[in-house]
């Protein structure tokens, strides 16, 4: 009995060191066409804490970048960001013309049926990091969204 005794004392212990979480939805991609070397990759995301996704990585791609996309001067630009703030409890749209993951050069096309996807680099306020695999649905090129 004692050995019990000393287990669920050391389980409540352990309940605060569970990480902050992301909730992923709506996560996709366009399908590519013959010779495309890039592609971007959309998805909702909402932290239960102040957050930041500070990195992207893929098996699809040899570079993986965050972007932004924005009208500057009647031209539409795109620009590398260092981060994508998560506020907590808000929900943050990675979208076609706004913010997105950015696979570049591509290591194979992106076909329906295929299973690609990106891991994101999450930092937390106190900065601890942690990784979360995210399966895309493959969507037909012209595909603008949920």
């Amino acid at each position: 009995m004692k050995p019990a005794i000393l287990v669920l004392p050391l389980c409540a212990l352990a309940l605060p060191a569970l990480a902050d979480t992301v909730k992923v939805e709506n996560a996709w991609v366009r399908a590519t066409a013959p010779g495309q070397q890039v592609a971007g990759a959309f998805m909702d995301l909402t932290a239960d804490a102040d957050m930041a996704v500070v990195d992207a990585a893929s098996p699809a791609a040899k570079v993986v970048q965050l972007h932004s996309m924005a009208m500057d001067n009647g031209v539409m630009v795109m620009r590398r960001l260092k981060a994508v703030a998560l506020p907590k409890g808000k929900t943050v749209s990675l979208k076609p013309g706004g913010m997105h993951v950015m696979l570049i050069d591509l290591v194979g096309p992106i076909k329906a049926g295929a299973h690609p996807s990106v891991t994101l680099t999450v930092r937390a306020a106190d900065g601890k990091k942690q990784r979360i695999a995210v399966p895309l649905e493959v969507r037909e090129p012209g595909a603008s969204g949920n």
